[in-house]
């Protein structure tokens, strides 16, 4: 019998500032295993991921984890090329890398764009949720309203630690791609998702938005 699934292969780039957590995030999705010692990514790595997406569609993420510092190299444009999506990723705890999003996001938009000229689908996660000391998520409204005006797709609090929200903001990315690749736009409700933790101060984050 002949398998009819379409496979899509999907170049992710997963960006922010040094020690946010990009390799802990990539490490966690990919091969459910998290450490707590920490080591610089020289320049970029890789991996990938492989979700049965549904009963026809076969979806490969691969996942380039370009180091910090590249921000401020030439590198990045060559990194870029050909990418669909990106995460872009602050540290809930360093309020520096927070203000260092918006110098990623224009440098993505600078130097990559979709065929059609529009910039690629990108989601920002607040990593490291569940160290609590979240300066910036005790205003969900505020965060909706800066990742909507800002041009992310949707944002997510997440925890490699903890498993909290990697998957879920792994398919918002995925439904904006694969929803671009058709020109039509994604009916996806925004999910409320509220972590399961014993810390109140952990927050619900916004998911994917409504186009």
């Amino acid at each position: 019998m002949q398998n009819h699934q379409k496979e899509h292969l999907y170049k992710i780039l997963v960006i922010g500032d040094l020690g946010v957590g990009k390799t802990s995030i990539i490490k966690r999705y990919v091969h459910q295993s998290f450490s707590p010692h920490y080591r610089a990514t020289i320049g970029v790595d890789f991996a990938l991921k492989v979700l049965d997406w549904d009963s026809e569609t076969v979806v490969r993420l691969q996942l380039w984890d370009i180091a910090g510092q590249e921000r401020f190299g030439n590198m990045t444009r060559v990194y870029y090329r050909e990418a669909v999506g990106a995460f872009i990723v602050f540290d809930v705890t360093r309020p520096s890398t927070f203000e260092a999003v918006m110098k990623w996001k224009e440098d993505l938009d600078f130097k990559l764009t979709l065929p059609n000229g529009a910039p690629v689908s990108t989601v920002l996660l607040a990593n490291k949720c569940d160290q609590g000391k979240d300066v910036f998520m005790n205003n969900g409204i505020k965060m909706d309203q800066f990742s909507k005006e800002n041009g992310f797709v949707g944002w997510y609090e997440t925890s490699a630690k903890e498993n909290l929200n990697i998957e879920e903001a792994a398919r918002c990315l995925v439904k904006y791609i694969m929803a671009r690749e058709n020109d039509i736009i994604p009916s996806v409700e925004p999910d409320i998702i509220k972590p399961q933790m014993n810390s109140s101060k952990i927050a619900s984050c916004s998911g994917c938005f409504k186009s």
